[in-house]
């Protein structure tokens, strides 16, 4: 299994993220053209190698003309969805931006579409933060794991004025991970770093066994009395600390309900709540109870570990008074997301392998639909042809014909 490690012992922060995806190999200019399908404009970023207590690492800037912008929740969720990344990237800068959103709603106790963005809302956090998703994906790992986090001490200067560090946001949104302030007295961890880490990390401890591969640093603002970076590592986790990971990854928890007196418009807004939390796969099924009344079953299906706040989430968001827990096992295929070019357009591609072994390439449909539309096309079509090129690349690259992966009649 291939693994990317954060070594966060002098915290995370969005630019620190972006430098350590580029000292890895993240390829600049492919970071650039990712970018430049955000309805952005009058941003530049840049990278250069900087020394931090000795340490080479790279640094990212973005210059952004725009200031004293303020974004609303609705106002991000806008520009997201507007672009033309691929769904996958969308969806997973998406969700860090909830987090950030849910944890400031929480913490000025304001409904969530009344908070202003005011730092993670500017060009430079949404870079930052779309910057982000796209390098992970870039890096093609089926699993993120944290050591525990640094967040400094003291107070930092905010919109809001002065605040204690961790901040609020900050600690907010790390709650279940853990965490210590260290002896730094500086904010070395930020909301945006927190929300990226918590957004892709499914488990924090100890450097794991494994066989490192590649190693990248990324640089934080200023020189501190420890070396101020991110340390990324990808590499292989070892067979028999894979089987535990697996192991404990697969034991969930499902939740259901039955519920026949709340409003079926809500379901979508909840179900998507849940999986801000941290929910593995949410669903609803139609049914009909006493007296032949018409009702909805949500099904949850979550780690163990997060299960109290799933069934807070349908407490809090349902008229529900009881739910049902499950113990459940299960098996899953590693898998990742490369986004591909055809003749057609570019395409996110899921490729997905069970003991090392491809067993499945499946194109976005989201994608797939887009340009069947802008062309004229049948969506069957564009997905045959962008199936056919990810099979082909990715035989090219491994040397080996998987030629069950290929669709029918081409």
């Amino acid at each position: 299994m291939k693994i990317a490690y954060f070594d966060c012992f002098s915290g995370i922060s969005g630019d620190m993220v972006l430098g350590a995806l580029l000292d890895i190999g993240l390829p600049l200019e492919h970071l650039r053209e990712e970018l430049a399908k955000l309805p952005l404009t009058n941003y530049e970023i840049n990278a250069k190698p900087v020394q931090r207590s000795g340490l080479a690492a790279t640094k990212v800037s973005i210059k952004a003309e725009e200031k004293g912008v303020v974004r609303t929740w609705s106002n991000v969720k806008t520009i997201i969805e507007q672009s033309e990344l691929s769904e996958d990237i969308k969806n997973k800068a998406l969700e860090i931006f909830l987090k950030l959103a849910e944890a400031e709603s929480k913490i000025h106790k304001k409904d969530i579409s009344k908070i202003h963005f005011h730092e993670v809302g500017a060009t430079d956090s949404i870079v930052d933060i779309v910057g982000a998703v796209i390098g992970m994906n870039y890096l093609e790992v089926d699993d993120v794991i944290s050591s525990e986090v640094a967040t400094g001490m003291g107070m930092v200067r905010s919109d809001h004025g002065m605040l204690p560090i961790p901040a609020p946001a900050t600690l907010e949104i790390l709650k279940d991970v853990p965490v210590y302030s260290g002896s730094v007295n500086h904010e070395l961890t930020t909301p945006t770093g927190a929300a990226i880490l918590k957004s892709f990390a499914t488990t924090y401890g100890p450097l794991p066994t494994m066989s490192v591969e590649k190693i990248g640093y990324g640089a934080g603002a200023t020189e501190l009395e420890i070396p101020n970076v991110l340390r990324l590592m990808v590499g292989a986790l070892a067979e028999k600390q894979e089987a535990e990971e697996t192991k404990a990854k697969n034991e969930l928890t499902l939740v259901e309900t039955n519920v026949d007196d709340s409003n079926p418009q809500f379901f979508g807004y909840i179900m998507d709540k849940l999986f801000a939390k941290g929910a593995l796969d949410v669903w609803s099924s139609p049914i009909y109870m006493k007296k032949n009344r018409p009702a909805i079953t949500l099904s949850v299906l979550c780690p163990k570990d997060i299960q109290e706040k799933v069934i807070q989430t349908i407490f809090e968001e349902t008229t529900t008074l009881g739910v049902r827990l499950s113990e459940i096992s299960r098996k899953t295929a590693a898998r990742h997301i490369k986004t591909i070019s055809t003749k057609l357009g570019d395409v996110a591609v899921k490729i997905a392998k069970y003991k090392d072994k491809v067993i499945n390439i499946a194109p976005e449909y989201e994608d797939c639909a887009k340009i069947a539309k802008n062309n004229n096309l049948p969506i069957k079509k564009v997905y045959d042809i962008a199936k056919l090129e990810a099979t082909r690349r990715h035989s090219e690259e491994t040397g080996n014909e998987e030629s069950s992966c290929l669709p029918n009649n081409l």
